[in-house]
């Protein structure tokens, strides 16, 4: 910076420039609070159908978040502007002060343009009569400590000058179209962001020189900065595609065999790391699009440590895989990297894809902890898993996800592809939660209908079940709880089971039917199928209990066909275990009361902090405010959680059975007798919560009927779909 340009500096154009941020700040946040409490609200309560459920509700949703990234990106802008004009004229008063210093002492400054100046000092009749030079020494000292204290102010200004610049530049460049999510409360967090970043950029450019505590100081800074998009950008551009990966190349391959803490501090990294570049994924920048296409690039690159005597190191693909475990990447990204896997994926053939990826790759260990890294279409999996909407882009064609799960018979992948299709289906995260049922959009209802018909195949549909999908599988089972529900009780049902469903009716019963009785053959996946049957059950009838509007029609009707639908699903799953002939051991009844109890704790945690990816089969709050009676007496803890309850603690049957719901699967009576209590208990505690005016004894008689009748029909169901022992 120029002496003279901060000496005579004139800020006041600058001030009127932050008084119409900060201006423009406070306009904005006013459009953000009523996109998100009128235009995003009414658009979560709408009853949307057809094309108006998937596209104009997300389009609403995605406005309404860009006036919310609207107004942090001005904020921060004002406040960088802001703290950056107190700065500077901080710096003018101090260098102003120092120049008077200097004038009163017989010094003069200059500005000799480009950054530079002189201090000189006048010459004083005084030197003449000091022959030593005493005086003319003590002067020059004088020049030289003000030429030292000016340079440093001019230094602090010009850091702040050109910190503020990048700072903006960066916020301004993070997004192409829109706005940006950086949100920064003054200029110097903003530039210790951008520092730290280019400081461990040049750090692991060297990491054969990082010791362990250098890879803790590193790991620290980058917990602490890994969510910050200045910080993740200028990282990850600083360090370059190529230098990324290579970066946890080396990293591996130096502590290969980590135990203790080193372990614990290389898992951390791990996780900071994958973390730091899903954040940076979503810059537009032209840095980061350059960036992004070359991480792809470098797919089939092979990386090989420095010190390794292998010449055959790990692909690109496989470091990349290794770092998407973790945190949620941006969707183009995951797209075009998804696109390129899934093209060499299938290129080997279902039973070629672990001999394409594993095999040759024996020593390679690139993930601290869980597995090894070796399949980046497992990796892939995790990414897609955090993002849902990547998700449906990576299943909804029905080619790419038959191949997918026709490799996990010859594959570990089965576990993270469940998780990846639960994202895709339910539009939950992994491991999050929501506040609201989430609509299922017809992508996502064709998706889930395509994995129903690849597990309903009579050759070998059966075996997709059998590793660790069940429990996957259950999940989505309960998150398309009421559409399962009108395909299994037909046309003319919508009313009755509450959905806003953009393809209510978009299962194919046949389908449905098949699916449900393989995947009650896996202990976590029945589980999870009876407590999201009986989580919608028990909210669906205290919904037309509530609010008898709901149904065109007598409320006794409603409830009868929710009884019986919910006696049809029920028995197609206990016919599926009686089917099974399992030996009635201990060591059976254990896994599968082991499995109510954890699918227990999950939907009941799921009950208590929002919907999460298996229970967003709680009946919606549509069409329109329909269900507000229910909502307002607390079903989303109410009944739903004491049916849960029962399903997890037990209760009499009868006063005489002292044994809990649904513990002895194999007794098919047993089964339907708790089935049966079950839907009963729900009904009569909807009535009670909400002072009903149905008759007690009456309901319960109808429910016994509807159910049991429902119960019979399942076997029918069964006969004329799968073929059966007793046949």
């Amino acid at each position: 910076m120029d002496l003279d340009a901060l000496r005579h500096g004139n800020f006041s154009k600058l001030g009127e420039a932050i008084t119409d941020w900060e201006q423009m700040t406070k306009k904005l946040a006013d459009l953000q609070k009523d996109a998100e409490s009128n235009l995003k609200s009414k658009a979560d309560k709408a009853d949307w159908v057809g094309v108006n459920a998937s596209v104009s509700r997300e389009f609403i949703t995605k406005t309404a978040a860009e006036f919310a990234d609207a107004h942090t990106q001005a904020n921060s802008i004002a406040k960088i502007l802001s703290d950056t004009r107190g700065e500077l004229i901080g710096y003018r008063t101090q260098l102003n002060e120092a120049i008077a210093r200097g004038t009163q002492q017989n010094m003069t400054v200059i500005d000799t343009g480009e950054g530079t100046f002189t201090v000189t000092g006048n010459t004083r009749p005084d030197w003449a009569s000091d022959p030593s030079g005493k005086t003319r020494a003590a002067d020059q000292k004088a020049v030289n400590a003000l030429r030292e204290e000016i340079e440093g102010i001019l230094t602090k200004a010009t850091q702040s000058d050109n910190s503020a610049a990048k700072a903006l530049r960066l916020i301004v460049d993070q997004a192409k179209y829109g706005f940006s999510d950086a949100s920064y409360s003054d200029r110097d967090s903003a530039a210790k962001a951008v520092a730290a970043a280019e400081k461990l950029a040049a750090m692991a450019k060297k990491p054969s020189d990082m010791s362990l505590t250098d890879i803790a100081n590193f790991n620290r800074t980058m917990e602490k900065y890994k969510a910050d998009p200045l910080f993740a950008e200028q990282f990850a551009k600083s360090l370059g595609a190529k230098g990324t990966l290579q970066f946890w190349t080396e990293m591996t391959s130096a502590h290969a065999g980590a135990r203790g803490s080193e372990l614990e501090t290389m898992k951390s990294l791990q996780q900071n790391l994958g973390l730091t570049l899903a954040t940076a994924s979503f810059s537009d920048s032209d840095a980061m699009q350059h960036w992004k296409k070359d991480l792809v690039a470098e797919r089939n690159t092979n990386f090989v440590a420095a010190n390794s005597p292998n010449p055959v190191g790990a692909l690109g693909s496989q470091v990349i895989s290794s770092l998407m475990r973790k945190g949620v990447y941006d969707t183009e990204f995951l797209d075009a990297y998804r696109e390129k896997l899934f093209k060499a994926d299938k290129g080997a053939g279902d039973t070629g894809t672990n001999d394409l990826w594993v095999k040759g790759y024996d020593s390679l260990d690139l993930v601290f902890g869980d597995g090894n890294g070796r399949d980046p279409i497992e990796g892939l999996f995790r990414g897609l898993s955090h993002n849902p909407e990547a998700a449906v882009h990576a299943f909804e064609s029905k080619s790419d996800l038959d191949h997918m799960l026709g490799t996990i018979r010859y594959t570990d992948r089965d576990t993270s592809l469940g998780h990846a299709l639960e994202a895709a289906v339910t539009g939950v995260p992994a491991g999050e939660s929501t506040s609201a049922a989430l609509p299922h959009s017809e992508k996502q209802v064709g998706i889930m209908g395509n994995i129903m018909n690849a597990v309903a195949q009579p050759d070998g549909g059966a075996e997709l079940v059998t590793k660790g999908m069940g429990e996957s599988f259950g999940h989505m089972t309960a998150a398309y709880m009421p559409e399962i529900s009108i395909a299994m009780a037909g046309k003319g049902a919508e009313s009755i089971f509450v959905t806003d469903s953009a393809a209510p009716d978009g299962l194919n019963k046949g389908d449905v039917t098949r699916f449900l009785y393989e995947v009650a053959r896996d202990d976590n996946g029945r589980a999870a199928i009876i407590y999201g049957e009986n989580i919608y059950t028990s909210s669906v009838l205290e919904a037309h209990i509530t609010n008898p509007s709901l149904y065109d029609g007598e409320t006794s009707d409603a409830i009868r066909t929710v009884a019986e639908n919910a006696g049809i699903i029920e028995g197609i799953v206990g016919h599926s275990i009686a089917d099974a002939d399992i030996e009635s051991s201990t060591k059976a009844e254990k896994d599968y009361n082991d499995a109510l109890k954890k699918q227990g704790d999950f939907f009941k945690t799921v009950l208590s902090t929002g919907v999460g990816v298996g229970a967003v089969a709680l009946v919606p709050a549509t069409p329109a405010g329909a269900l507000t009676g229910a909502v307002a007496g607390g079903f989303f803890g109410g009944v739903s959680g004491m049916a849960v309850d029962r399903l997890m603690e037990g209760k009499e049957i009868d006063g005489a059975l002292d044994d809990a719901l649904y513990r002895t699967g194999q007794d098919l009576n047993s089964a339907q007798e708790s089935a049966l209590q079950q839907t009963q208990w729900s009904t009569i505690d909807a009535m009670n919560a909400h002072n009903s005016d149905l008759k007690e004894d009456a309901t319960r008689n109808l429910i016994r009927e509807a159910l049991n009748s429902g119960w019979s029909r399942s076997d029918q169901i069964l006969e004329d779909i799968h073929a059966r022992p007793s046949a």
